[in-house]
């Protein structure tokens, strides 16, 4: 089975997303979180570096699993219960872990953001959606009802859809920011935009969409950030000559 470095891997991706420098949550840890085999044969891809795809990766015979969630979110915290049973299970299986969270978000070709405006039939026209001065989604253009688009959202992405009607029934304009993204309901009207199309909302967003004029297609965190995490992995598979794997591990969120 053909394998290469692990720093070629690791060099590819932070290239790719260009990670140096990019914004991000504060305990995101873009790059390489964990050291493991010195030369992969195969990648596995998932959203979340959780006990599950971590257990489902090294059985996988995985060198190396690539996340968009990954190990720190919490902050500074001791090494114990949960963590601790992940980074041994990590280290025990000689399996790197790498995480690209906002860069992976925002790529204009492998990102989450743009793979699922141009599923969803979206024209894209540019960038949208702004953290720390660096856009994160897109927005563009398209000629459908709200409940045709829900409908078409729902097959795509193979769960509910929860619309929240803000805007007017006929669409032209809408973004596209996956997962959380429903903060930038303010930047939509702003924009003039008819609806934002992401993942997740908390309670006070209902609100937000009615009074701001937009509406807000909700379809699921996980859902929405499947995209990017296989589309990065199979491009680094298909340069490099090696075998990649996507551990679908849905959280109903």
């Amino acid at each position: 089975m053909h394998s290469v470095e692990i720093e070629r891997i690791v060099q590819f991706f932070d290239d790719t997303l260009a990670v140096s420098g990019f914004p991000d949550y504060p305990h995101a840890l873009n790059g390489l979180q964990v050291e493991g085999a010195r030369s992969v044969a195969k990648v596995a891809a998932a959203v979340d570096a959780s006990e599950a795809t971590i257990r489902l990766a090294v059985e996988g015979n995985a060198d190396l699993l690539l996340v968009h969630h990954g190990l720190f979110w919490s902050g500074l915290r001791p090494v114990t219960g949960a963590l601790y049973r992940k980074v041994k299970a990590l280290v025990e299986g000689g399996l790197a872990l790498y995480s690209a969270h906002l860069p992976l978000d925002a790529h204009a070709e492998l990102g989450n953001c743009a793979i699922l405006a141009r599923q969803a039939g979206v024209q894209v026209k540019g960038p949208f959606g702004a953290f720390k001065d660096r856009e994160i989604g897109w927005w563009g253009t398209v000629d459908s009802d709200r409940e045709a688009l829900a409908s078409d959202l729902k097959i795509l992405l193979g769960g509910d859809v929860r619309v929240i009607p803000g805007g007017p029934e006929r669409l032209g304009r809408v973004a596209v920011v996956t997962g959380g993204g429903a903060s930038f309901l303010s930047e939509a009207a702003d924009q003039g935009l008819d609806a934002l199309i992401t993942g997740e909302a908390s309670h006070h967003h209902y609100h937000d969409a009615m009074e701001l004029g937009v509406s807000l297609f909700l379809c699921g965190h996980y859902a929405t950030e499947t995209w990017g995490v296989r589309a990065l992995a199979e491009r680094v598979a298909d340069e490099l000559g090696i075998q990649w794997c996507f551990i679908d591990e849905p959280t109903g969120l």
